[in-house]
């Protein structure tokens, strides 16, 4: 009996582990997929993704790990992707050409042929899965914060030549920082708070940034020069050290292993109209199974409308999708995406979840 539950247990590893086994996901091919294609400066996983697949988040499902590349979860331009299939299942690689004894290729385009090889590059060179530029700025001057986080933070307590404001080149007092030169610090100051959709529970807050400031001179208020400003410091805002936080780099898009159901309920820049490549927060976070590199779908959420009849009949109107968008930065509880494709107008309060 014993050995029997080892080899069903075997076998159910088998089933997880083994490509094209029990529950490996089925692959939707973009119908109009290339039989290969060669990486440019410019590209992304993300659009990559979506010219082979219908579903670009299955990117993980036919990219198999090249054992000639450092690191064979990244792609370099240059490189050529060449779609094939393998034990009936699609499979990208990168391909080489053949070369004659002079070094000259001579491969026909629909000759391409698999071999080994070395390649030095640096890691910044690569294919990243989102355009970094749409949230360079957001990661360094977004921050999600807990109310006494703000509250026990340093602050400003004035301004050098008697100001009432600050802007860059202006220097500025602050009570409570330690004497340290070694810190970097920004100033933000408090903002909204972060709400669940549904509960209306405060999940955290939003700390604006204000400026970027260098410290110069320690005491009890300790001086420090404003560098860089978005906009004008005030008395009381507070005064927070730089994240040495790093973009993760090293993800591919995926699908949540277990369902997810949120809402959007920020969108970053106070803008009114959500579209493609705007940041947006969501109520769900690594507390709810959220980590970087999810892919989660966009809907409108359905509602009830009464028909105007003898009856008054209520008729509910189902939800209708809108597009997708990748997480890239989780806390705890909420989480912030880049809105990847955005088939009409996105909504704040409108759901997020699985992929179908």
């Amino acid at each position: 009996m014993v050995a029997f539950m080892k080899l069903r247990i075997l076998i159910a590893w088998c089933l997880l582990i083994v490509p094209g086994l029990g529950l490996a996901a089925d692959v939707e091919l973009n119908p109009e997929h290339p039989e290969h294609y060669t990486v440019v400066e410019g590209d992304t996983l993300w659009g990559i993704a979506g010219k082979f697949l219908a579903k670009p988040w299955q990117w993980p499902e036919i990219w198999r790990e090249n054992p000639h590349i450092a690191n064979p979860h990244w792609i370099y331009p240059g490189d050529e992707l060449v779609l094939d299939i393998a034990d009936g299942r699609p499979r990208l690689q990168v391909a080489r050409r053949f070369q004659n004894p002079l070094g000259n290729s001579v491969a026909r385009p629909d000759e391409i042929k698999l071999v080994p090889s070395i390649r030095v590059e640096p890691l910044q060179t690569a294919i990243p899965l989102i355009p970094l530029n749409a949230i360079q700025q957001f990661l360094m001057q977004t921050k999600v914060v807990e109310q006494d986080e703000m509250d026990n933070a340093p602050y400003i307590v004035g301004f050098a030549d008697e100001h009432i404001l600050g802007g860059a080149g202006d220097r500025i007092y602050a009570r409570g920082l330690p004497d340290s030169r070694l810190l970097g610090y920004m100033v933000f100051r408090s903002g909204p708070p972060y709400r669940d959709a549904e509960t209306g529970e405060i999940l955290g807050y939003e700390a604006l940034y204000v400026a970027d400031v260098e410290f110069q001179s320690p005491g009890n208020p300790s001086v420090l020069l404003i560098k860089k400003s978005n906009r004008d410091a005030r008395i009381g805002d507070r005064i927070l050290p730089v994240s040495t936080e790093q973009l993760k780099m090293g993800y591919q898009p995926h699908a949540p292993a277990t369902p997810v159901y949120g809402h959007i309920i920020s969108v970053v820049d106070g803008v009114s109209q959500i579209g493609q490549y705007s940041v947006v927060a969501i109520d769900r976070g690594t507390e709810n199974g959220i980590e970087t590199g999810h892919v989660l779908e966009i809907r409108r959420s359905g509602k009830a409308i009464i028909f105007r009849t003898e009856t008054n009949e209520t008729i509910n109107i189902p939800s209708e999708k809108e597009g997708f968008l990748i997480i890239f930065r989780p806390y705890a509880r909420i989480s912030f995406g880049l809105v990847m494709n955005a088939t009409r107008a996105i909504q704040i309060n409108d759901v997020v979840q699985s992929p179908l």
